[in-house]
């Protein structure tokens, strides 16, 4: 299957779950800087959600410029990771009114590593699915900075689960870059 259409649902996928993100903002009050600062968690969780998305996007925009074709498998892997992303609005919101709780952060944070794992997936049936893809091949050849970053997450939820339930959370953020950073260097 050429992969202009699937990306293309991709897209839209990511953009509606976004828009959802913005809408369950809630409204500060009044026009004060308190009631700004009342609504301060609810816009650094939707911060992050942001992000976290942008960086699934990012993410497969990058890799599915070299892709020529995929096949079913590669689809069902990320419709998986979709669905599982699209239950972040939802979390978003429940991380921003139970700030404190591990569970909301656990929920926060299993979501996030749910996707990196399904992320192995898609890489190792992406290699599969066009063997003769020089570019793809090399740009995949190691999983090491999806492990690295699943080790960041884990760092974060024993933390998160013995010191400071947020932690999870904060460990999800340093994973974006720290994916950035490790597949950079490994190119290199």
């Amino acid at each position: 299957m050429e992969t202009e259409r699937f990306e293309a649902l991709i897209d839209a996928i990511l953009a509606i779950i976004l828009t959802i993100i913005v809408l369950e903002i809630p409204m500060a009050s009044n026009g004060s800087w308190e009631a700004l600062f009342e609504v301060r968690l609810d816009f650094i969780i939707y911060a992050l959600s942001f992000l976290v998305v942008f960086n699934f996007w990012n993410y497969n925009n990058n890799l599915f410029s070299i892709v020529n074709k995929v096949n079913s498998k590669v689809i069902w892997y990320i419709g998986l990771s979709l669905f599982i992303l699209s239950l972040l609005p939802y979390l978003t919101i429940f991380v921003a009114e139970n700030f404190d709780s591990f569970i909301a952060h656990a929920a926060y944070g299993l979501d996030f590593i749910a996707c990196g794992v399904i992320s192995v997936f898609v890489a190792n049936e992406l290699k599969n699915s066009d063997k003769a893809n020089i570019a793809l091949q090399v740009a995949l050849k190691s999983n090491k900075p999806l492990y690295y970053t699943l080790g960041i997450m884990v760092i974060g939820f024993i933390i998160g689960y013995f010191v400071y339930p947020p932690a999870i959370t904060l460990f999800c953020l340093i994973s974006i870059p720290s994916l950035w950073y490790f597949s950079k260097r490994q190119i290199k």
